[in-house]
C-alpha cells in the first residue's frame, strides 16, 4: 500500500520537476523473475527505475539506513531490504534468489554507487539473473536531476546469460562486460536524440 503510494507521489513530482518520459516499457514482462540493471547516478535512481512500471521493484539498500528513525521504518514497505557495506551477504543473496523464485522484479545498479558511473560493473546483478533463472532487463537513465530539465529512462530488450551459466567466475565478468555495455550503449544512443 505504502509502495503504490509513493510510487503515485514520485509519478507526479518526476512529472512536475523532470518532464519525465519512459521509453520501452513493453520489454518489462509481464511475469515472471527479472533483474532490472540500470546505470547509477542520483539517490533517486531507484524510484525513478520503478516509478513508470506496473509491476513492484525490490532494491537492496544499506543497511545502515535501516537503522535511521522513520526511515528505517518506511524501507521494508517500500520492498527495500538490507545489505551490509562492503559485500553482499549471503543472507541478502538468499533473499535476493528468493524473490526471484517468487517472480518478483529486483533492481540492481551493477556499478555499486554513484561515484563508480561509468566504471567497472559488479558481479551481483549477473550472478543472481543465472541462479535465479531471472530475466535480465537493461535500463538507462539519461540526464542530471536538474530541476525542470528533461529527464528519461529507457527499457531495453532482455539480454541472453545463457551462455556465460556454467561459465564460473570468468563467465561472471564477461555477463556483467555485456550487461554494462549494452546499458552504456543505450545511453549513448538516447543522449543523442
Amino acid at each position: 500500500m505504502l509502495y503504490r503510494f509513493f510510487k503515485a507521489i514520485f509519478h507526479v513530482l518526476f512529472k512536475i520537476l523532470y518532464r519525465y518520459e519512459a521509453v520501452g516499457l513493453n520489454h518489462i514482462p509481464a511475469s515472471g523473475p527479472v533483474v532490472l540493471c540500470a546505470n547509477h547516478t542520483s539517490n533517486l535512481d531507484p524510484p525513478f527505475l520503478g516509478t513508470p512500471l506496473d509491476r513492484d521493484v525490490h532494491y537492496m539498500a544499506k543497511a545502515e539506513l535501516f537503522a535511521v528513525p522513520v526511515l528505517g521504518w518506511v524501507l521494508p514497505r517500500i520492498k527495500a531490504f538490507p545489505v551490509k557495506r562492503g559485500g553482499v551477504s549471503k543472507e541478502s543473496i538468499r533473499l535476493s534468489l528468493g524473490l526471484l523464485k517468487d517472480g518478483n522484479v529486483i533492481g540492481i545498479f551493477p556499478e555499486g554507487s554513484r561515484s563508480n558511473a561509468g566504471g567497472m560493473g559488479k558481479k551481483g546483478a549477473a550472478s543472481l539473473a543465472l541462479r535465479g533463472d531471472a530475466e535480465v532487463i537493461p535500463a538507462a537513465i539519461i540526464g542530471t536531476y536538474a530541476p525542470f530539465r528533461k529527464m528519461k529512462i529507457v527499457y531495453g530488450q532482455a539480454i541472453d546469460l545463457s551462455e556465460f551459466k556454467e561459465a564460473g567466475s570468468e563467465g561472471l565478468e564477461l555477463a556483467t562486460d555485456k550487461i554494462m555495455s549494452t546499458i552504456r550503449a543505450m545511453k549513448a544512443e538516447h543522449e543523442k536524440k
